[in-house]
């Protein structure tokens, strides 16, 4: 069984990083996984600063739902109402994560997920930086690949290696920028 991860929204808010985990999710290393309400959550909050964005981020959610097969998790609801999280909106993500089988929940909010409730489930949170740094421990070539693919698609306005990679430091991947760095010339 290939590895499975959830991506929590707020992973997702940002557009660099959403890009970069969903390119990264091309790729096949892992599948990744996300709901309806995981969607409705980060555009919901995508939208409280970019309320201009209004008509194009249902063209982005669709898009993201195709590029990544099966990534819809869908059945979950069921399950929320026995789990017990410090914020019980967050029971969306951990439901999401047993139905799927994920081994893994992407978030920056690792406080809203403790151990001692996850490990129940086979399931860990994991920051963005430390499951992009596993990704280039275990496929180095693969993400380094995506990184460049991801960074020559940058158009408007086009990124240099160098701005590529403060770019992703500046998303809350600095350990994984400082790995990119090793490989500037590559990407």
């Amino acid at each position: 069984m290939r590895y499975t991860v959830v991506f929590d929204a707020c992973v997702l808010y940002p557009a660099p990083l959403r890009d970069f985990l969903l390119r990264l999710s091309m790729t096949g290393l892992f599948a990744a996984k996300w709901t309806n309400q995981i969607h409705d959550e980060w555009i919901r909050n995508v939208l409280k600063s970019r309320p201009e964005l209004e008509d194009k981020l249902p063209r982005t959610r669709e898009l993201m739902d195709k590029a990544v097969p099966d990534s819809l998790v869908a059945g979950y609801e069921p399950l929320m109402e026995n789990l017990q999280l410090p914020d019980t909106d967050d029971r969306h993500v951990l439901a999401a994560a047993i139905r799927s089988g994920a081994q893994a929940i992407i978030t920056f909010n690792l406080k809203d997920f403790p151990d001692n409730v996850l490990n129940q489930y086979g399931i860990e949170a994991m920051h963005p930086d430390a499951f992009i740094e596993n990704q280039l421990d275990l496929h180095q070539g693969a993400v380094i690949a995506t990184a460049k693919q991801h960074r020559e698609a940058l158009k408007n306005p086009p990124k240099t290696a160098d701005e590529y990679i403060e770019t992703l430091a500046a998303q809350g991947l600095a350990i994984s920028a400082d790995r990119f760095r090793d490989f500037v010339e590559l990407i």
